[in-house]
């Protein structure tokens, strides 16, 4: 089939070149000159793991970029408007991008004759392909919604394993108003072997977000529980290892630490918050859930400040800069806290990621940032690890070059030596 991706962010690159690889022909479409001219390059926009081989594979063939909206409908089926939906200064979701894309979506699909399908794919409150998006599309098209589909096909990759989140997914789910748009949908998948969930787009919407809820809930329950357990001199690994074994929890998301950050779980979560309070609802469990992760990265500055006292021109180094490991993507990082109440607090911070360097130049251009794990330790008075990269778990002997051994780890990265004085998060 033809298909048109609006967007090429993470979620838009990486569905383009993975429906490249299913057989379909695919255009993307983007505002930015440099992410189209990459695209059409093979080179992908962003970091992720098996999108340059695909990219590499397929630009110029199946799979091509540009900034004409016109182009794109008239030389597809389908259309995924895949942009970016952040927060707002109140934490509620802003959709205005998603607005803007479904307007030109509109515009276009008023010159084309024939049965076309525009899919959010975009994460949205539910309610949004409804209320917002298809109004929009029909102003703007001058049809009703009878002479389109219409439907919303939620996303569920992690950064940093997103191609193989889509190629071996767990679920798919394809929200449409009517049959025949979710038949088109669905049939994108037919060479992935798993069962589509087929329902209306606020039910496709609303498992989006009560999908990252959960996870998010299950970190934040993790910390809290490794927080008592830290108090308590108990070690929480061993807790959650056991707790992990209930088939009916499973082991994954309860790892205690430093907290989570990226894209997706406290936009979300905020975003639902926001969507509850509009409806009357007060949703004390999901507040608790974004107040503790929070809190987690002052925990670690504070027991830092244990140790020594002021921070006034002591030298810290924080390594670890990407939200996670294998991205190179600093949204929501919890390093990125850490750095400023570092700064605020008169220390020097002396940075250190295998990959997101450059992005976090952005934020805070006035720390050192170096090329290694031992450079940025050298003369260091602590060390704070933020972030889960594997090449953390052998460090060892780089340690010897800092002022004072002292480690606060926020990722239950190392086992400590005997000459480190070792402090673990919850632990």
């Amino acid at each position: 089939m033809k298909i048109s991706i609006i967007g090429t962010g993470y979620v838009g690159a990486v569905s383009a070149a993975c429906f490249a690889e299913l057989g379909h022909e695919v255009i993307c479409v983007d505002v930015d000159q440099s992410k189209i001219d990459r695209i059409n390059a093979g080179i992908p926009p962003i970091y992720e793991e098996g999108l340059s081989e695909l990219l590499e594979k397929y630009a110029g063939r199946r799979l091509n970029a540009t900034s004409d909206y016109d182009f794109a409908v008239m030389n597809s089926d389908i259309s995924f408007i895949c942009v970016g939906t952040p927060s707002d200064s109140h934490g509620n979701i802003d959709l205005g991008i998603v607005k803007a894309a479904g307007a030109s979506l509109g515009d276009s699909l008023k010159k084309k004759e024939g049965y076309h399908v525009i899919v959010v794919k975009s994460t949205v409150v539910p309610g949004t392909t409804e209320k917002v998006v298809l109004p929009i599309i029909e102003k703007h098209s001058d049809k009703l919604a009878e002479d389109f589909g219409i439907a919303m096909n939620p996303e569920f990759l992690r950064e940093g394993k997103a191609v193989y989140d889509f190629m071996h997914p767990d679920k798919i789910v394809v929200g449409s108003i009517d049959k025949k748009s979710g038949d088109i949908v669905a049939s994108l998948y037919s060479g992935l072997e798993c069962e589509v969930t087929r329902t209306n787009p606020r039910t496709a919407e609303m498992i989006k977000y009560a999908n990252n809820a959960c996870l998010a809930t299950k970190i934040s329950f993790a910390n809290e529980i490794g927080n008592i357990c830290k108090g308590l001199g108990i070690d929480t690994y061993e807790v959650m290892r056991a707790v992990g074994r209930d088939f009916r929890i499973g082991p994954y998301f309860l790892n205690s630490g430093a907290g989570f950050g990226g894209s997706c779980f406290p936009k979300d979560v905020r975003a639902l918050i926001g969507k509850a309070s509009e409806i009357g609802y007060e949703p004390v469990l999901l507040r608790s859930v974004i107040e503790l992760n929070e809190t987690q990265p002052t925990r670690m500055v504070q027991l830092l400040k244990n140790r020594l006292g002021s921070l006034r021109e002591k030298k810290i180094a924080v390594l670890g800069l990407a939200f996670k490991n294998d991205t190179d993507d600093i949204r929501e990082s919890r390093s990125t806290p850490v750095i400023k109440e570092l700064l605020d607090n008169g220390a020097r911070v002396s940075a250190y990621d295998p990959m997101a360097n450059e992005n976090m130049k952005m934020l805070f251009s006035d720390i050192e940032y170096h090329s290694s794990a031992a450079d940025a330790l050298r003369g260091a008075d602590a060390c704070m690890i933020m972030t889960e990269w594997d090449e953390f778990k052998s460090l060892g002997k780089e340690f010897d070059v800092m002022k004072r051994r002292l480690i606060i780890d926020g990722r239950h990265m190392l086992t400590p030596g005997k000459d480190v004085e070792y402090i673990g998060l919850c632990w």
